[in-house]
């Protein structure tokens, strides 16, 4: 299988579910800037919309599982709706199902994509903070500063292959999802944690379970989703898997494990050591008051010092993911085939580089609060469309004799079905209000207007297809043999 890889200069299967796993344990810290976010609207109920969250991800990755055995050289997401929604007929020029399955992973790549700029933002914020020679730097400077090293350094990492960025990712999980844990233990351990700060504050007082109310809660799930179900990225390394059938599966559901215990942890942790009040007075950093309550005067530091580790894996998980997608949609002809070039190791360098630059670009808007609120529309515009194509697969005749080593319960087409539902239209109706309470309208706008942007690139790259297509045919000597 590795000898076809290298034979058409692919992605290459270099990787075992420990590093996939590895690569992915990133996800668990995109809960730390959501903490203080959810408690401020729902108080304590944060824990219960976590839980759930992460349940919803279970649900939704049993038809990514299988889907995964099916599509076993498909990239995560963007594979899977692309391979599922391909061209109905070659002489179409510009397929609706070919453009339904690119937007797809166009929604998914732009979920993804921000996640390098707001955290780089956060490292510089913290460094700023813990070393005073940085106190007179203006913020930009030093938010540039940070994004361009961590940037350079992992596509250094990455240019030999992913096996290299999973050894860095076994190195940043110990750094940075151990002392998270540990943190969020040390309340229980020294008595510092108070049940009643959770039994006692369980919704806002003025909460009701009118419209309003209810389409915050969406627009939450949808937030929530883009954290708590985020650990499906462990599956879009299913081309670098060297037992995809088996590997995908495994890294997938451990990961979703690992991620029901940390994110109850985490809010739990802090709602029941601060209080809703003692949150909302550290709504971007919670964990910085526990670790000094609990850990004494080096708390802070080392938890400061944790939190950059865990933002440059998660910088990682979203730097790969990205990229990958990227290449995924051309291979498949719904981008310039500029950013699916490889270079000798199989990595996928040009899409890199331009999502570092872009990432640059958004690093100069000096906030991440906009830049998450849109993301998380791709986000949702990519789940739903995944899972609707998950019912699709079930049910077309051309896919029926395709292996399924790892098949999802019996029905599960329903259930995917539900939940595609529940992403299209609810939680995108959701989140656009929350965002029109929180940010404006700028982030609906600029999330739209990216996702808006595919267009004139898929028809770019339909006409750049078909441009070579016909150069191929009217090439001398080309008859069949």
């Amino acid at each position: 299988m590795s000898d076809e890889n290298n034979e058409n200069g692919g992605l290459q299967r270099t990787i075992d579910w420990k590093q996939g796993l590895a690569i992915a344990l990133g996800v668990p810290v995109l809960i730390l800037p959501s903490i203080g976010y959810f408690a401020n609207y729902v108080w304590a109920f944060a824990i219960i919309i976590w839980a759930l969250s992460v349940f919803q991800g279970f649900m939704q990755n049993f038809a990514y599982g299988e889907l995964a055995t099916m599509f076993p050289k498909a990239s995560g997401l963007p594979g899977y709706a692309q391979s599922v929604f391909t061209s109905r007929d070659a002489t179409i020029r510009y397929d609706r199902s070919k453009l339904l399955g690119g937007f797809s992973a166009w929604s998914y790549w732009f979920a993804w994509n921000p996640v390098l700029a707001i955290y780089s933002i956060l490292i510089g914020s913290y460094l700023k903070g813990l070393i005073p020679a940085f106190a007179g730097v203006p913020d930009l400077a030093i938010y540039l500063a940070s994004g361009a090293v961590v940037f350079v350094l992992l596509i250094l990492v990455n240019y030999r292959g992913l096996s290299g960025g999973a050894s860095l990712g076994y190195i940043l999980a110990v750094l940075s999802l151990a002392p998270l844990i540990i943190i969020s233990l040390a309340p229980f351990a020294t008595g510092h944690f108070e049940l009643s700060n959770i039994t006692g504050a369980w919704l806002p007082t003025d909460w009701s379970w009118d419209i309003e109310h209810i389409l915050v809660l969406l627009g939450l799930f949808a937030m929530a989703q883009w954290s708590a179900c985020a650990w499906e990225t462990a599956a879009i390394y299913g081309p670098e898997y060297k037992q995809p059938k088996s590997d995908v599966p495994k890294a997938l559901f451990i990961c979703g494990a690992i991620c029901l215990v940390t994110f109850i942890l985490v809010q739990a942790a802090c709602t029941g050591a601060l209080g809703i009040e003692g949150i909302l007075a550290e709504p971007f950093s919670p964990m910085l008051p526990i670790a000094q309550m609990t850990l004494g005067p080096i708390g802070g530091s080392l938890t400061i010092f944790m939190l950059i580790a865990a933002m440059i894996l998660i910088i990682q998980t979203a730097f790969l993911g990205a990229s990958r997608a990227m290449y995924s949609m051309a291979e498949e002809g719904n981008l310039p085939g500029f950013f699916g070039k490889m270079n000798s190791h199989g990595t996928p360098v040009n899409a890199m580089i331009v999502i570092a630059l872009l990432n640059m670009g958004f690093i100069c808007l000096g906030t991440p609060a906009a830049i998450v609120a849109a993301s998380a529309i791709g986000y949702v515009c990519a789940n739903g469309i995944s899972l609707l194509a998950y019912v699709k697969a079930k049910s077309d005749p051309k896919f029926s004799k395709l292996e399924r080593p790892f098949k999802a319960p019996g029905g599960w087409q329903y259930v995917a079905f539900l939940f595609g539902l529940f992403n299209l239209p609810l939680c995108l109706i959701g989140i656009v209000y929350l965002n029109s309470l929180e940010v404006g309208w700028t982030s609906t706008i600029v999330g739209f207007v990216v996702l808006t942007l595919y267009l004139p690139l898929w028809y770019y790259s339909q006409n750049e297809n078909r441009a070579a297509l016909d150069k191929e045919n009217s090439l001398p000597g080309e008859s069949a043999i």
